[in-house]
Order: C-alpha cells, then structure tokens, then sequence
C-alpha cells in the first residue's frame, strides 16, 4: 500500500471518528435533509448564509465511513465560502469522485482528495456525494429531502 493511500485512509477514518462541524447550526437559514437508501445513510445540513457567503456550516446523521466523513470534510471546505465558490467546489469534487483520474487532475482540493478512490468504487460514489447533493437542496432550499438516487 503506497503512503499517499494510507494518509487518505487516515483522514477518512479521522473524519469518521470526530466529524467536524457534527451538531445542529441552532441560527441556520437553509436546512436540508439527505437520504442515501442504498446503503442507508442519512443527513442533516445546516446552512447560515449572509450576503451570498456561506458564514457557517454544520451536519447530523448517521451513515457509513465514507459518508460521515465526507460531510465533515465538505463542512470544513466550503465554510467560509461565497456561493459561487461552494458551487465551483462541489462541481469539481464530484467530477473528481466520478470521472477518471485523468479528468479530475490538476486542481488542488486539498483534504477532500482522500475520497479519490471511491470513483474505483462506484457503490461508495454516493456515499461520498450525499451530503454535497443534501447541500445543494438546501442552498435551493427545497423542500424534499436530497437524494443519490
């Protein structure tokens, strides 16, 4: 097993073990609820959102590895962000979890690289993507809840 591959599998498991960001965002303007029912994940998003920035973040569920820690890594990327930049970063990362490895190269997306490897996986593809579809819903605020089906 290469270094790289074992750093990521750290950082999943770190973000597992102690989510970031895991409680209900008791001021949050946008809210929606995800639903993964292949493998049985569920989330909350949290959003508060003020002058096209996203302020703060937060999440709550109960899911798999994967899922749970990509929640906690999406919390800690797009805080602080403006919109566009939420949007351009979701895009980017599920082109990253989808696409060949070829396709999603030369962008830096920092910690939110150790779910690379779930594109070799593509069960754990929506794992890895339901909390970012769950924010989506909620910037949209919809009222349904988010789903990776």
């Amino acid at each position: 097993m290469s270094d790289l591959r074992e750093i990521y599998q750290d950082v999943i498991l770190d973000h597992y073990r102690k989510p970031r960001n895991f409680a209900v965002l008791e001021q949050a303007s946008h809210h929606a609820k995800g639903h993964n029912p292949l493998c049985g994940d569920r989330i909350d998003v949290y959003l508060s959102v003020e002058d096209g920035v996203l302020q703060d973040v937060s999440f709550q569920g109960a899911g798999c590895a994967i899922s749970t820690a990509s929640a906690s890594l999406m919390t800690e990327a797009v805080k602080g962000k403006g919109l566009d930049a939420v949007q351009s970063l979701f895009e980017t990362f599920h082109r990253m979890v989808t696409q060949p490895e070829d396709d999603a190269q030369g962008v830096d997306l920092g910690k939110l690289e150790a779910l690379a490897g779930v594109r070799e996986l593509p069960v754990r593809i929506k794992c890895a993507t339901l909390s970012w579809h769950t924010l989506q819903a909620a910037l949209e605020q919809q009222d349904k809840p988010a789903s990776t089906e």
